[in-house]
């Protein structure tokens, strides 16, 4: 008797293995008279015949499966199957070779930024690039202009940030303690209980205004009067960094201007911003320092006429920034307050020094004539007359920055104070074009005229002191 499948087992396939164990039963069944009349050592024999065809059969199907998984994926030969794998394992080799010298998630950026000045009351015009900090000092027509800069920024697989930032000669350490440091930022960033709330720890410039320090990111050549002249340079300490939906806020306790207190002195100061961000394209923010810092002046006399030199003093300064930033136009500005105890640059009929006050205004307004080319205009204004004027490390008269009492001809070829006790309030308008070449060089020009409402800057030719100075300088900024 024949026995047809049903249409329902015929119509799909099974597994090979539940097959053969299938027919086993089937052949048992089939013949049921005949075991039993066998021995047993005959029985015994057949199914190890059985179960030897069985396992020559499996091993057949993984020989099969085997040369399945060797075959090349669909629509590549076997010649570019092997390429494929040559380059999986090369592309892993490389990945751990990466792992193993700490440059996974390291990051390396920089740039240069050769500068031609002409400065008309110095008398000076020429390229400046790499000049040390200590060749005339900081002014507006030199601070960070012709920079060599290159940064390391690596983050590692916990979320900690390690920052450090090297610039040749024009360093914020450089700057801030008159020194031959390269160290131009070294800092590091540890998430404590999450991503959003950070420690953060080393030497950190100055976060303060709408303007950037590196060329890459101002606008124009040169900064802005507040930029230059109300501002701190960097802070030396730790604190916290908090990101809050679109807020962020940022604090340390540090030295301020200074990797190293001196001996008695003891108290740091407090320094913050807070950032705000409307949207992807307008926002505000404000910074702070309270504390003590550095006092610059010379003014004060012992019983035998030497100078004296003066300890820390009282520091308060306050600004507020916001930006706007629409299609080709951006506008930007900036308002700061400020005050040192006993640093004004004239002391009183005793000898004993007063304190400082300042106020500043600043404003940018930027146009793209065309997606690569960028008109710029910027505005500045500081008023500083009270007590002979006097800005943040600036206790002394200033015949380059423009900063004291006016100055008047004494008849005599010789030139003194009109009211020492009052200083000039400055003013600067810049005026400047930026031009993409690429991806990663841009040329600038500016013209930027300065003046003031008095005498105080100093003619290095004839000698003489007049109310105003010009500057005109072009840059190439090339970045990687």
């Amino acid at each position: 008797m024949t026995l047809k499948p049903t249409a329902h087992a015929a119509g799909r396939a099974r597994p090979l293995m539940p097959a053969l164990g299938a027919i086993a039963l089937a052949l048992a069944a089939a013949f049921p008279v005949t075991a039993s009349a066998q021995s047993n050592a005959e029985l015994l024999g057949e199914l190890k015949a059985l179960k030897a065809r069985m396992a020559e059969l499996e091993k057949k199907l993984e020989a099969q499966e085997a040369k399945q998984a060797e075959a090349p994926a669909p629509g590549l030969t076997p010649e570019q199957q092997q390429d494929f794998n040559r380059i999986a394992v090369k592309t892993e080799a490389l990945e751990d070779a990466r792992d193993m010298m700490g440059l996974k998630n390291l990051k390396i950026t920089g740039y240069v930024d050769p500068t031609f000045v002409f400065n008309q009351r110095d008398h000076r015009a020429g390229f400046q690039f790499l000049n040390s900090v200590g060749d005339g000092g900081y002014s507006y027509d030199n601070s960070y202009i012709g920079m060599a800069l290159i940064d390391f920024t690596k983050e590692t697989d916990s979320g900690a940030r390690w920052k450090l930032t090297l610039a040749p000669q024009r360093s914020t350490q450089a700057v801030s303690e008159g020194s031959s440091s390269i160290v131009h930022e070294a800092s590091v960033s540890v998430p404590l209980t999450d991503l959003q709330t950070r420690l953060i720890a080393g030497h950190i410039p100055d976060w303060s205004g709408y303007e950037y320090l590196p060329a890459t990111q101002n606008k124009l050549i040169t900064h802005n009067l507040l930029f230059d002249l109300t501002l701190p340079t960097a802070y030396t300490g730790a604190g916290l960094e908090l990101t809050r939906d679109k807020w962020i806020i940022k604090s340390v306790l540090a030295n301020m201007n200074g990797s190293k207190r001196s001996s008695g002195e003891k108290t740091p100061v407090l320094a913050y911003r807070v950032d705000y961000a409307k949207g992807e394209f307008q926002g505000f923010g404000f910074a702070g320092v309270h504390g003590k810092a550095a006092n610059n002046s010379e003014g004060i006399v012992d019983g035998d006429g030497a100078v004296v030199s003066q300890r820390d003093s009282r520091v308060d300064l306050f600004e507020a920034d916001a930006y706007f930033i629409r299609g080709d136009v951006t506008l930007q500005g900036q308002v700061s307050l400020g005050r040192q105890l006993k640093a004004s640059i004239t002391p009183d009929a005793d000898g004993n020094l007063r304190d400082a006050y300042w106020t500043g205004l600043s404003a940018l307004a930027a146009y793209k004539f065309e997606p690569w080319l960028e008109g710029v205009v910027r505005a500045d204004y500081i008023w500083n007359k009270k007590n002979g004027g006097g800005l943040l490390t600036y206790s002394l008269a200033d015949g380059v920055n423009g900063i004291g009492p006016g100055m008047v001809s004494d008849g005599a070829g010789g030139w003194v104070a009109g009211d020492a006790n009052k200083g000039v309030n400055r003013g600067a308008l810049t005026l400047g074009l930026s031009y993409n070449f690429n991806l990663n060089t841009v040329f600038k020009a500016e013209y930027r005229y300065d003046w003031a409402n008095g005498a105080v800057f100093l003619d290095s030719k004839s000698g003489e002191y007049k109310k105003n100075n010009q500057l005109l300088s072009t840059a190439v900024v090339v970045s990687f």
